[in-house]
């Protein structure tokens, strides 16, 4: 099928944040996952005195994350669909945590700009049209040896990934998506995790993009071999040895 992107998918994922949170409830693991996405940034300091991206940020379950593991971060969220940043706006949040309405594409027109200490970006770059031009807009908009940590359905390559995968949406995501109202965004999801990189070449694509020291990290439940966490540096090209 033809994937939804950019202001036609912008549009389902407004229609759909007013169920989104509690469709994602029942998604065993969702929100420890994040959490521990986000702690494998390995921020210091509880956060003090850095300035985080979280870029995708939903209605701000990886928000909530990325807060969890730096509280004392300033923290910038930012997301294309008004609705799902409205969703997130509304929820109690500290003074160092504000929201802006963007598209990845598109930071700087919103006045987004580097440098940051980290980006969280949680199940983002599958739903781009151009993923390795944000990719390397994250890199520069990342101050010196700061970090990149991309949480995201990316399926380990086995043929059992994928029939889990499959099973899982014919079974619950994509029925609950069309009782919900929004049948075509969750087919959307479906196809574009079958279509999207694997784990092992989503973690090229962001080395080839110029980060350094990454890794592609399981997650545990029936999400292992489903979502991963990619995590890399910015910074200069290691020296081979």
């Amino acid at each position: 099928m033809a994937l939804l992107r950019d202001d036609t998918l912008s549009t389902a994922f407004d229609h759909a944040a007013r169920t989104y949170d509690r469709l994602v409830a029942v998604n065993p693991g969702y929100h420890a996952h994040l959490r521990r996405s986000a702690r494998r940034l390995g921020l210091p300091g509880r956060g003090a005195g850095l300035r985080l991206l979280d870029l995708g940020c939903g209605t701000g379950a990886s928000t909530a994350a990325l807060l969890r593991a730096a509280p004392l971060a300033e923290i910038v969220a930012v997301d294309a669909s008004t609705g799902m940043l409205e969703r997130a706006a509304a929820k109690r949040w500290p003074p160092a945590v504000t929201f802006v309405h963007a598209p990845a594409e598109g930071l700087a027109p919103a006045g987004v700009d580097g440098p940051f200490d980290a980006v969280f970006a949680a199940y983002l770059f599958r739903n781009l049209t151009d993923p390795d031009a944000v990719l390397a807009r994250v890199r520069e908009l990342l101050a010196p040896r700061g970090r990149l940590a991309a949480h995201e359905y990316t399926l380990g390559g086995s043929a059992a990934d994928r029939a889990v995968w499959t099973a899982v949406c014919n079974g619950v995501v994509r029925p609950a998506g069309a009782l919900a109202g929004d049948r075509e965004l969750y087919r959307h999801l479906f196809h574009s995790v079958i279509g999207f990189d694997t784990a092992r070449a989503f973690g090229d694509r962001v080395r080839r993009a110029g980060f350094t020291r990454v890794r592609v990290l399981p997650l545990p439940g029936w999400q292992r071999g489903i979502v991963h966490t990619v995590v890399g540096a910015a910074g200069e090209p290691e020296a081979r040895r």
